[in-house]
């Protein structure tokens, strides 16, 4: 069995994309919840490599930002915009001693699979090529560039669109942008990339040309699906983007077996987790970091904040937003509440238009919520606040900062008071069996 060669990737994320119309660098905006470099990093982590480089140049504070926290990452800068071969070039800069394959690929192409991204890589190998490029058939290729072959099928070059003859146009097979390469090959060929084109830049698609008049082995891999090379430039391909890869993520979960009733007005951030068995209802956003337990419901209409984890056979409702919020096993929260910073035990019922008051114009703080209590309708607990295990509080009640419910206490009114626990078990025993 051959030995796996080192893997190291190249991200360019180094360009403003003034097409966009912001000072916001082009791959810092969010595609279904991530950063759409971000897509691409973890597209690339799913492979393994040894190192990834990240090229940052234009808004580098915020590219890094995005992807803080992420490890593997290190950052090169691309100082001057001169193009894609001059910031691989700046990426090489931070693979100094590798000796292996570099797989390059652009930031800006959120919907890029690591199947894919795997696929390249290993026919690279098997072809013992020096570049390799990820093609894609498309039905329309319009202003691509034409992967073109001989007649045995080998990969002769790629013609960009304005300069094909009729009989190059009709070809539907195109140039992606993502190449896998030998180390040692890139470095050398990077070398010999010159400039004398009509923007003055130093362009990576030189690369494999220069290879080939090397009568170095080129592949063109033909392994992409139609959407992984779609390039966000503007606007519209980044909700277009956004669409496909929402789509995407919703196929993946009802695969897993969560019940999604109407996936037209639902909304699953990546970097969320979904229980096996829960039904999610029309309209509900979902966002990254949420955690959702096995046999729950969301929805309709709620809004899951990050930092939100729901056990198993929670429920969450009409007009219910939470954010760093716990709710416990079997716990409901059915109709128009806000639960923020807030931890909830089991077995929890939470009334209609409850507001956990969690901050006081400065600092944010938590309320918790213990096992078995019955928050009444339109109660506002005030943070930082405890009600603790069997507690009721009245419709209306207004919880204190501070002013803690014991275990098993009944408070009512503005604000609240106890009426004491010992009328606690009669208010129970009305309710036994009742609906929560």
């Amino acid at each position: 069995m051959a030995r796996r060669r080192p893997l190291a990737a190249v991200i360019l994320a180094a360009g403003q994309g003034t097409r966009m119309k912001s000072e916001r660098p082009k791959v810092a905006f969010e595609v279904c919840g991530w950063p759409m470099v971000r897509h691409v990093v973890e597209a690339v982590r799913g492979l393994r490599p040894e190192r990834v480089v990240v090229v940052v140049g234009y808004g580098r504070e915020m590219v890094e930002r995005a992807l803080a926290g992420i490890p593997g990452i290190t950052f090169a800068v691309q100082k001057q915009q001169k193009g894609t071969a001059d910031a691989v070039k700046a990426g090489l800069s931070g693979l100094k001693g590798f000796d292996g394959t570099v797989v390059v690929l652009s930031g800006d192409v959120p919907l890029v699979r690591t199947e894919t991204l795997r696929t390249l890589v290993q026919r690279h190998h098997r072809g013992r090529s020096a570049a390799s490029l990820l093609s894609v058939v498309l039905d329309d290729a319009g202003a691509y560039g034409r992967v073109l072959r001989d007649a045995k099928g080998n990969f002769v070059g790629v013609r960009e669109a304005k300069d094909c003859s009729d009989e190059e146009r009709a070809v539907r097979e195109i140039n992606s942008g993502l190449y896998a390469f030998d180390s040692d090959e890139l470095r050398s060929a990077l070398r010999a990339v010159r400039s004398n084109n009509a923007q003055g830049e130093y362009y990576v698609t030189d690369v494999p040309q220069i290879l080939l008049r090397r009568g170095k082995r080129v592949l063109a891999v033909d392994c992409g699906t139609e959407d992984e090379v779609l390039g966000v430039n503007n606007l519209s391909e980044l909700a277009e983007a956004g669409t496909r890869l929402r789509w995407r993520r919703l196929e993946e979960l009802m695969a897993a077996g969560v019940e999604i009733q109407d996936p037209a007005t639902t909304f699953v951030a990546m970097g969320s987790q979904i229980g096996r068995g829960t039904r999610i209802l029309p309209c509900t956003v979902i966002e990254p970091d949420v955690v959702v337990g096995e046999d729950c419901e969301v929805g309709p209409f709620t809004h899951l904040r990050p930092g939100t984890v729901m056990k198993n056979r929670a429920e969450v409702g009409n007009f219910v937003e939470t954010k760093k919020a716990v709710i416990g096993e079997r716990t409901k929260a059915k109709h128009l509440t806000y639960l923020g910073d807030t931890e909830i035990g089991a077995g929890t019922n939470v009334g209609c238009g409850t507001i956990t008051a969690n901050y006081d114009g400065k600092n944010k703080h938590r309320t918790t919520i213990g096992n078995d209590v019955h928050i009444g309708s339109g109660t506002v607990l005030v943070a930082p606040v405890r009600v603790g295990d069997g507690a009721t509080t009245g419709a209306g009640a207004v919880v204190t900062a501070g002013r803690d419910v014991a275990p098993g206490d009944v408070v009512v009114g503005v604000p609240a008071r106890s009426l004491g626990k010992q009328k606690h078990a009669a208010v129970k025993a009305t309710r036994k069996g009742g609906k929560r």
